[in-house]
């Protein structure tokens, strides 16, 4: 199937749910989620997976450089759905023939592309201030969708699947900010 034709079949399938979700007649009647991590508008369908006792180290390192930089819960909120999407939480190295290009670590970031070296970008506390100092750099950051302030920093061949991790992220972040 063609990427434009893909492109409109999921647009109008993520519609038809989320007007299900939010129109339909259970939701009048189900109790509105609490979240401690502000969050905007989650867009689209969600995704989520279980985490192992590694990736949730990860999501951990990545709220304590969140922290450490000085910036609120929705930055480890974007950190850690992009790292959801790009790796899966999982700190990766050169995958071989399945790598895209150099990419490693949680965020798939790339030493040919000036992210840092190697040792530097597979290191949670180092590619995590790396991807806060691009978002930092995204005028109005706080306020946007999370995939557009993914995207900013990423520039990915994918620039809206970081939405569908938006709420394990929110919940992560929720559950590890002030342990």
């Amino acid at each position: 199937m063609n990427t434009m034709l893909r492109k409109s079949v999921l647009g109008v399938a993520g519609l038809a749910f989320a007007g299900g979700v939010f129109a339909g007649p259970i939701a009048a009647h189900a109790a509105a989620p609490v979240h401690a991590t502000p969050v905007a508008a989650v867009q689209g369908a969600q995704s989520k997976i279980d985490l192992n006792g590694e990736q949730t180290a990860n999501a951990k390192a990545i709220i304590a450089a969140t922290k450490k930089a000085g910036m609120p819960e929705r930055a480890a909120v974007i950190s850690i759905a992009t790292s959801l999407q790009e790796s899966k939480l999982e700190n990766l190295g050169h995958l071989g023939d399945q790598n895209d290009h150099d990419s490693l670590g949680l965020f798939q970031q790339r030493p040919s592309s000036g992210w840092g070296s190697p040792e530097q970008i597979t290191d949670p506390e180092y590619a995590t201030t790396a991807f806060l100092k691009g978002l930092k750099q995204v005028d109005g950051w706080q306020d946007m969708p999370l995939t557009k302030a993914a995207q900013t920093v990423q520039v990915s061949a994918y620039p809206d699947a970081y939405a569908q991790w938006e709420q394990q992220a929110a919940d992560l972040v929720a559950q590890n900010w002030n342990s």
